[in-house]
C-alpha cells in the first residue's frame, strides 16, 4: 500500500501553517476549499496523478506541471502549498492524492478552529454519522458505490444544509467522496479524529445502556484524560442491548465492561 511522504507532506503542512497564522477565517476557508478541490480533480484524472508521482520526473518538473496545470485557477496561497507537496518523492500516486486530501482537510480544520467552531463541528460529524448508522436504507445509499459521488454528496447538502455548520457539511460530503481509499463510515471516524487532534484532544467512542447525566460525563473525561495525558473528546452512543454497564473504545484500547459481554462469557463457559 502507498504511504503519504511525511517529509513532504510535513513541508507542506509547515507552508499552510505559516499562511494560517496571519490569514482570517475567510481566507483560510478559500485555501481549503481550493485545496480540496484540487483533490477532487485528481481522484478524477488517474493521468494527472501519475504524472504528479512519477519518480522518473524531478522534483522541479513536478511542480511545474502543478502550475501549468492550476496557475490562475487556484490562489497563489494554495499553488506554493500544493507546490511543495508534489515536489516530494512519493511511493506512488495514491500516496500523492491521499496527502493532498489530508492537507485540505488540516487547512479546512485550522478555520475552523480560528472560528471558535472546532467542537461543534466535531460533534455535528459524529452525530450525523449515528443517524447514518440506525438509518439502514441511507447508509446503504450513501455507500452504495454504483451512485455517483456528486449524487452522493448532493444527498449530504439536503440532509444537512440550514441543520448543520457549512464545514461539517463540506467535511461529510468528503466522506462520501472516501477519504484516502475509505467507506463513508471509515471516512466519517477519520475525520472526527483528525478534528479532535486539531485541538489536542483523543476520541473516546463510549457505549451505555442508558444516557449519561453531565457529572458522570464529567467524571469520565477526567479519568480519561488522567490515563491517556491529553483532554478527551466523549462520543456516547445509547444502546440498550448492553443492557447495563459501559464499553469504552479509545484508539485502540477497548475497555469493555457491559452486561452483555458478561452474558456472553458466562454462556461460553457454562457450554464447556
Amino acid at each position: 500500500m502507498d504511504t503519504i511522504n511525511r517529509e513532504a507532506y510535513g513541508a507542506a503542512a509547515d507552508k499552510l501553517a505559516a499562511f494560517a497564522a496571519s490569514a482570517d477565517v475567510q481566507r483560510i476557508g478559500a485555501v481549503a476549499g481550493e485545496i480540496l478541490s484540487v483533490a477532487g480533480l485528481l481522484r478524477r484524472e488517474p493521468r494527472l496523478r501519475r504524472a504528479l508521482a512519477d519518480p522518473g520526473r524531478s522534483s522541479d518538473d513536478h511542480a511545474a506541471l502543478l502550475r501549468s496545470v492550476l496557475s490562475g485557477k487556484v490562489s497563489d496561497e494554495s499553488l506554493e502549498i500544493l507546490a511543495t507537496l508534489v515536489s516530494g518523492r512519493w511511493s506512488g500516486p495514491g500516496a500523492m492524492l491521499d496527502g493532498v486530501e489530508l492537507l485540505g482537510v488540516t487547512a479546512e480544520l485550522s478555520g475552523v478552529d480560528r472560528a471558535g467552531d472546532l467542537g461543534d463541528v466535531e460533534d455535528e460529524l459524529f452525530r450525523f454519522g449515528q443517524i447514518v448508522s440506525g438509518d439502514p436504507r441511507l447508509a446503504a445509499a450513501l455507500a452504495d458505490p454504483t451512485v455517483p459521488a456528486g449524487t452522493r454528496a448532493q444527498l449530504i447538502r439536503d440532509l444537512l444544509e440550514g441543520k448543520a455548520r457549512p464545514a461539517t457539511v463540506r467535511l461529510a460530503e468528503l466522506a462520501v467522496a472516501g477519504l484516502g481509499g475509505r467507506g463513508f463510515d471509515s471516512s466519517l471516524t477519520r475525520l472526527i479524529e483528525l478534528a479532535a487532534k486539531q485541538r489536542d484532544h483523543s476520541v473516546a467512542y463510549v457505549t451505555t445502556a442508558v444516557a449519561l447525566t453531565d457529572g458522570e460525563e464529567q467524571r469520565l473525561a477526567a479519568r480519561l484524560a488522567a490515563l491517556y495525558g491529553r483532554e478527551v473528546s466523549l462520543k456516547i452512543d445509547v444502546d440498550p442491548r448492553i443492557i447495563g454497564g459501559m464499553r469504552v473504545k479509545v484508539g485502540s484500547d477497548l475497555y469493555d465492561g457491559t452486561v452483555s459481554r458478561r452474558l456472553a462469557e458466562a454462556k461460553t463457559a457454562l457450554a464447556k
